[in-house]
């Protein structure tokens, strides 16, 4: 038999044997194992031939609260009885549960988590004493989906890079007064995508990590904002123009999104009502785009998009579920952002002047009839779907119609 190893003996009570093997070369290791098979009150039969190693097993089941008698035996080995006592768990013996790793198991999350969890992995024992952490966002309704672990999986495997997803050689300049309407429109998608970006990140660092998967999922949903700020910047400067114009009304209502009272409030304004009239505007500017690379940018980015649509839908129906009530703070916040946004202009007329001129295809008379008629269209296509996601989270109709005509002009 290997002298690094314990030999079990299989007997009754449980017996190990550690040969030559010194507590202080390794032996105690094993003893703390065999132990860890022995009910409170049971005994351990451990044999030895090193020199001392009974006093040693002395000293360490005192300091542990074990019992331990030593006997000499005929062939001159020495045998420990080791009786475990009840305190053998130590600092463990109350330490804290976590839940199960998998969500779907029953009882796997907490309605609260505990901020003595801190970091540690859903499903470990944490000791009892372990610090506190600050997670303003630990209570399970506040940042629950139920769908949340299978949007992670989605979006990993849906990311992709701008290097190779997009053909950037070889593109063209469209027509300058298009090129210049791109331009114009990519500077304005670029600063709602860093509101898109932040404005989970924000509330990113104040999840308690019990609930996981809605972490990746926002994690993930920054690093598509960061792409997407990235391709649209390439595609900005891809024939040397700078960016174009931001408007001060365009800036105040992206700053209402920092300043919504809660998570579930900030998401359902951004992802609820925000990016999916985004989700439409990505596809019809990929319908009109004017060259190869503005369409896949678009049809990437509105993939990308719907899925945050979809946590942001599944966070608020598990909400409302359990909170019915918080719908009345859900429009309260429409209608507050409605009236702070009053006296700003809305969305810029460069950028709706840019989708008239993409939609159309020109500047001519005809032109631009056809492509205002387009963005009408498309503004009308925004609005039905606002309605359709607010009536899903179970709005009256008369008021999802209504709270789906004030949200904010600026489309985020």
């Amino acid at each position: 038999m290997n002298s690094s190893t314990a030999k079990m003996v299989e007997s009754c009570p449980l017996t190990i044997d550690i040969e030559g093997l010194g507590l202080d070369q390794g032996a105690l290791l094993l003893v703390r194992r065999a132990l860890e098979q022995v009910p409170e009150g049971g005994v351990l039969q451990v044999r030895g031939r090193s020199p001392e190693w009974d006093l040693h097993l002395r000293a360490w089941c005192r300091q542990q609260g074990h019992g331990c008698q030593v006997q000499a035996q005929a062939d001159g080995e020495l045998r420990a009885t080791v009786t475990r006592h009840y305190m053998a768990l130590g600092r463990w013996r109350d330490a804290w549960a976590t839940g199960a790793v998998d969500a779907r198991q029953a009882q796997a999350l907490a309605e609260h988590a505990d901020p003595h969890w801190g970091l540690a992995a859903r499903g470990a024992s944490v000791e009892r004493g372990a610090p506190a952490f600050a997670f303003s966002l630990q209570d399970k309704h506040e940042l629950w989906a139920a769908t949340a672990g299978d949007l992670y999986a989605q979006a990993a495997a849906a990311q992709w890079d701008p290097a190779t997803a997009i053909d950037w050689t070889g593109a063209t300049a469209p027509a300058p007064a298009l090129e210049a309407a791109v331009v114009q429109l990519m500077t304005y998608l670029i600063e709602n995508e860093n509101a898109a970006l932040l404005v989970p990140a924000r509330h990113l660092g104040q999840m308690h990590p019990h609930f996981r998967e809605v972490l990746q999922v926002l994690a993930l949903q920054c690093a598509d904002e960061a792409r997407h700020i990235e391709v649209f910047t390439r595609r900005l400067a891809l024939h040397g123009h700078a960016p174009g114009l931001s408007t001060a009304g365009g800036q105040a209502s992206l700053k209402t999104l920092f300043e919504a009272p809660d998570f579930s409030t900030a998401t359902f304004l951004l992802s609820v009502l925000g990016e999916g009239t985004f989700v439409t505007l990505l596809n019809f500017l990929h319908e009109h785009a004017p060259d190869p690379v503005t369409r896949q940018i678009a049809r990437l980015a509105a993939r990308d998009e719907a899925r945050h649509v979809a946590f942001g839908m599944a966070h608020l129906e598990y909400r409302l579920s359990v909170e019915p009530a918080y719908q009345s703070r859900l429009a309260l916040a429409v209608e507050q952002r409605f009236d702070e946004l009053a006296g700003t202009a809305g969305l810029n007329e460069e950028v709706f002047d840019a989708l008239v001129i993409l939609a159309g295809g020109g500047v001519d008379v005809a032109a631009v009839a056809r492509g205002h008629a387009r963005v009408q269209t498309m503004k009308q296509d925004m609005a039905n779907g606002r309605k359709a996601r607010l009536l899903r989270l179970g709005f009256e109709r008369s008021q999802a119609q209504r709270l789906a005509d004030l949200h904010t002009r600026n489309f985020m």
